[in-house]
């Protein structure tokens, strides 16, 4: 487990952090960043699903702009988070998602890949399982940009988790996500916020986040 060096198509070099499992690799899992970066609680997360036996690859999609991000949940923290969004080209970020894949296509080649993603994360998780081929499936926790992809096809089986009571998504965005996407399987936590996942701010919602979490990591052993 720790930091790695990884290059992209058009020769750009940004880290990563790697969480391996001690036994068998049962998969592989992308994980992409909130907006806070690749900080203590995404790198939790990761050591998380490598204790359950996957290979997770992290990719600090924000060095393209800033080295070393990791913000705080505060105000301050989150202004900034949105800065470097917005800075970000998302052709650009995909290349590094794929380019983070494709170290995980060569480290575990008899495994499947899935791509998971928190806030940020959970949006870009969803546009990459609707633009690269390299998916088994894609786990996506309140992403708040979905729904206006919400025409962008996943091409692979996806689970989306959503707070009820998220100030930044409404349930009428949920419902959109829903209409257009069918076979896209879509759980509302009740009483949680949006982040309930994260333990690491006032909006952890420990039921929702171990219900969640459970789904999906049979979501996993499902399709990887």
């Amino acid at each position: 487990m720790g930091i790695i060096q990884i290059k992209a198509a058009d020769g750009h070099t940004y880290s990563a952090y790697e969480a391996a499992p001690s036994s068998e690799v049962k998969g592989c899992i992308v994980l992409i960043q909130e907006i806070f970066g690749v900080n203590e609680h995404i790198r939790s997360v990761a050591d998380g699903y490598a204790e359950e036996g996957f290979y997770v690859i992290a990719p600090a999609l924000f060095d393209r702009v800033e080295t070393e991000v990791e913000l705080g949940y505060d105000g301050s923290g989150m202004q900034k988070g949105i800065q470097l969004v917005t800075k970000l080209d998302p052709k650009n970020t995909l290349g590094d998602i794929a380019a983070a894949t494709s170290v995980a296509k060569e480290k575990h080649a008899e495994s499947k890949i899935a791509i998971m993603g928190y806030c940020f994360g959970g949006a870009m998780a969803w546009l990459s399982a609707a633009t690269l081929d390299d998916f088994s499936c894609a786990v996506c926790y309140y992403g708040g940009q979905i729904a206006s992809m919400a025409d962008r096809t996943p091409k692979c089986p996806t689970l989306l988790h959503f707070g009820e009571n998220d100030p930044h998504i409404p349930l009428s965005d949920v419902d959109k996500i829903r209409e257009a996407q069918p076979d896209v399987e879509i759980f509302v936590y009740d009483g949680a916020h949006h982040g309930f996942n994260c333990d690491a701010r006032s909006d952890f919602h420990e039921g929702s986040a171990s219900i969640a979490k459970r789904r999906s990591l049979e979501y996993f052993e499902k399709y990887l």
